[in-house]
C-alpha cells in the first residue's frame, strides 16, 4: 500500500534531506514541503474537504515551523485531522519533548540529522496507526471524521465600529439557517454579546484556559444555551481575567468548538491580544468591520499591516465590511479596498441606528425586526460568506427564510444571501455600533 506523506519543514535544506530521504523509502509518495504552519492546516483542510481518503497518511513536523509553534500545530492537526498520523521532526528527542510530542497527539520522533531507518520504522508506525484509525472511521458514521465546522472572526477596525452586532447577527443568519452555531466571545475585557443577548452566565472562556482536554462534557458546561438556539461561549465578568486566556488555550478552545458545531463565530472585538490573534490567524473567514470615515479605515489598514507583519494573515485573505454606509460619504468602498487591500464584502450595513437602539438598550437583539435594512444587509452578508444554507423553502421563496425558532419574530424572513439594493443610499443616523 502507498503511503503518502506531507512533510512541514520551514527550513530548506532540512526540507531537501527529508524530501530526498523519504523518496527513498518504500511504497512512499511524498509531496511537496509546505513551510509553515499555515499552509500545512489550509492544505489538509482542502484534501479533508474533497475526502478522508484524499488526506496523506503521515505528516512529518519539523520543531522550527512557524509561526504556530510544533507542539501546538501537531495538537491542531490531532484534533482537526484525527485520521492522520504525526511524526515531528527534533533536534533533542529527550524524555521530557517525547511526553510533551505525545500529549500533544504525535505518533513519534524521529531526530536530526535524520537516518534512513529510524525515518522508515517511524513513518511505517504513524501509517499502519493511520489506517487504522480511518477503517475505524469508515464503520462509524457519527464519528467525526472532517476539517470540523467553519470559524468566523469578526474584528473591530477600533472600538465602536459595530463588530458585536454583526458577529450576533451572522451567527443568528447560520443558525436560522439549520446550521448549529457557536457565537463566541473573545473581546476578553470589554466583551457585551451577555449584555446585547439579555444574559446572565457564571461561566466563561476562562474557566476553558486552564484544561488541557477538553472534551464534550466539559465543553457543554462552559457553553450556555440561548433561545435563539446559539451556543454561547463568554467573555468574563472581569476584564482582568481575560489575561488567563492564553494563545494556545485559545486554539484549544476553538478547534474543540471547530469539532462541535458547523458554525462558529467569533467576535474579536477592536482589541488585539494573543487570544484572538491565534483565532484569526485559525479562521476559515476574517471579517474586518469599519466605518467610511478617516480615523476607522487608517485603523483598518493598521490592522491589517499588523496581523501582515506578525504573519497572522495576509491582507487578500481578509474581508473588510462597510458599516454605517451612506452614498454621499466621501469615503467609498472601492477606497477603503484600495487603502486597505482587503477585499470588501459586496454587502454594505445602511447607517440606520434608529432600528437597532430599541433591540440594544433592551438587550433583546435578537428580537430585531426583519423588515430592518441593517438585518438584511448583515444576514445577506451572511449568504454572501457562505455560512447559511439554502432550505427547499428558502428556494422556492427566492432565498426568504422562515420562522426557525422561538427566539425568532413570527415575521422574521431576512433575505440570507440575497442582500437587497440599497435604496437612496442616505440614513437617519448612526449605523450599528
Amino acid at each position: 500500500m502507498t503511503t503518502r506523506i506531507l512533510p512541514a519543514v520551514g527550513d530548506p535544506d532540512a526540507a531537501r534531506s527529508v524530501t530526498t530521504l523519504l523518496s527513498q523509502l518504500p511504497d512512499a509518495e511524498p509531496a511537496t514541503p509546505v513551510s509553515d504552519s499555515t499552509q500545512l492546516i489550509d492544505t489538509l483542510a482542502r484534501l479533508a474537504g474533497e475526502a478522508l481518503d484524499e488526506l496523506p497518511e503521515v505528516v512529518l513536523v519539523h520543531e522550527r515551523i512557524g509561526p504556530v509553534p510544533a507542539l501546538e500545530l501537531i495538537r491542531e492537526v490531532s484534533l482537526r485531522f484525527p485520521s492522520v498520523g504525526v511524526v515531528m521532526i527534533t533536534t533533542d528527542a529527550g524524555p521530557h519533548l517525547f511526553a510533551d510530542a505525545m500529549d500533544s497527539g504525535a505518533r513519534g520522533l524521529v531526530t536530526l540529522p535524520v537516518s534512513y531507518e529510524e525515518l522508515a520504522n517511524r513513518v511505517q508506525a504513524a501509517a499502519q496507526w493511520s489506517t487504522g484509525v480511518r477503517r475505524h472511521l469508515s464503520s462509524a458514521g457519527d464519528v467525526f471524521t472532517g476539517p470540523g465546522g467553519t470559524v468566523v472572526t469578526v474584528t473591530g477596525a477600533k472600538g465602536g465600529v459595530g463588530a458585536t452586532v454583526t458577529a450576533i447577527q451572522l451567527a443568528l443568519a447560520a443558525q436560522a439557517s439549520g446550521h448549529t452555531v457557536a457565537l463566541v466571545d473573545m473581546d476578553l475585557q470589554t466583551g457585551d454579546i451577555a449584555s446585547f443577548l439579555d444574559v446572565q452566565f457564571r461561566r466563561s472562556l476562562v474557566d476553558l484556559a486552564l484544561i488541557t482536554d477538553i472534551s464534550p462534557r466539559v465543553l457543554a458546561d462552559a457553553v450556555f444555551s440561548h433561545s435563539t438556539g446559539l451556543a454561547l461561549l463568554l467573555a468574563p465578568g472581569e476584564g482582568e481575567r481575560g489575561e488567563e486566556v492564553s494563545d494556545r488555550s485559545a486554539r484549544q478552545i476553538v478547534s474543540a468548538l471547530r469539532s462541535r458545531y458547523e458554525i462558529v463565530v467569533i467576535d474579536c472585538g477592536g482589541q488585539m491580544n494573543g487570544a484572538n490573534a491565534a483565532a484569526i490567524e485559525m479562521a476559515d473567514t476574517a471579517l474586518l468591520v469599519t466605518t467610511p470615515d478617516v480615523v476607522a479605515v487608517r485603523g483598518a489598514k493598521r490592522i491589517v499591516r499588523m496581523w501582515e507583519r506578525l504573519q497572522i494573515r495576509k491582507a487578500e485573505e481578509t474581508v473588510t465590511l462597510v458599516n454605517r454606509f451612506t452614498r454621499n460619504t466621501e469615503i467609498q468602498p472601492p477606497l477603503i479596498q484600495k487603502i486597505t487591500g482587503t477585499r470588501v464584502a459586496n454587502a454594505a450595513v445602511p447607517a440606520n441606528f434608529k432600528e437597532l437602539q430599541a433591540s440594544i438598550d433592551s438587550g433583546r437583539l435578537h428580537e430585531l425586526d426583519a423588515k430592518s435594512t441593517v438585518k438584511q444587509a448583515l444576514w445577506g452578508l451572511a449568504g454572501e460568506l457562505g455560512i447559511v444554507k439554502a432550505s427547499a423553502t428558502a428556494k422556492k421563496s427566492g432565498g426568504v427564510l422562515a420562522k426557525r425558532n422561538s427566539g425568532t419574530s413570527r415575521n422574521d424572513r431576512g433575505s440570507i444571501g440575497l442582500p437587497r439594493r440599497r435604496r437612496g443610499g442616505t440614513a437617519d443616523a448612526e449605523g450599528t455600533r
